[in-house]
């Protein structure tokens, strides 16, 4: 089911606009001023952000700019009052992919949704390339990438980054781990869980200023740039 971010700070509009997504069987999350849709969009994987120009915070043009930044494959519906040509140039040139202007009736919005999310959502073996800042994990050529080194990974550590990447910003136990990455007779006892992370921390991590995996005393593991 395709998620989406709302950043909107008039309450009654992003309610009206989130209660319309989820009864056509979308995820919603609201997001009232650009920092905390920042904090967001760095917490969760979302697959369109729905964008209000004026926001406290950071500025709508100066957030897209951001979430573009961030997750350069994740479009952007700029939703606002300010409808002039002018104002619509300075919104693509931001980054969005489509321009929408308020008043609107929700049909419409939701057209554009369906056209902006199409594909999202689909079975990982359509998701070719995954992308967290600058990792990416190609699932047809079994390769793995950050920056401009390739990283010669096993099978098994490649599944392990696989989860990581499909999850960034979750804390993962090591039985959410073995239950996706090993199969239903995993033995739950041994420590091979943290074994293969350790591996894989290595070779993603070790080389590189940014550390994208965390340990969670406790709980787990987390994946992300935090």
């Amino acid at each position: 089911m395709p998620r989406i971010l709302i950043v909107e700070d008039e309450p009654k509009v992003a309610s009206f606009i989130k209660k319309g997504l989820e009864e056509s069987s979308f995820e919603a999350d609201i997001a009232y001023d650009g920092l905390s849709a920042e904090k967001l969009a760095r917490q969760y994987k979302y697959d369109l952000y729905i964008l209000d120009l004026i926001i406290p915070g950071i500025g709508g043009l100066d957030l897209c700019r951001l979430l573009r930044r961030m997750n350069p494959s994740v479009p952007v519906l700029m939703l606002t009052a300010l409808g002039t040509t002018d104002d619509k140039l300075l919104g693509f040139d931001a980054g969005a992919n489509d321009y929408l202007v308020k008043p609107f009736e929700f049909r419409e919005l939701l057209a554009r949704v369906k056209v902006l999310t199409r594909g999202a959502g689909l079975p990982s073996e359509s998701l070719n390339i995954l992308v967290y800042k600058d990792l990416e994990l190609d699932t047809n050529k079994k390769e793995a990438r950050r920056g401009d080194s390739v990283i010669e990974l096993t099978a098994k550590e490649f599944a392990l980054l696989d989860f990581f990447m499909r999850n960034p910003g979750r804390v993962l136990s090591r039985a959410d781990i073995a239950e996706k990455v090993w199969d239903a007779s995993f033995d739950h006892s041994t420590n091979v869980v943290d074994v293969y992370v350790n591996f894989l921390r290595k070779k993603i991590d070790k080389s590189f200023g940014r550390k994208l995996i965390h340990t969670r005393v406790g709980f787990g593991y987390i994946f992300g740039d935090i």
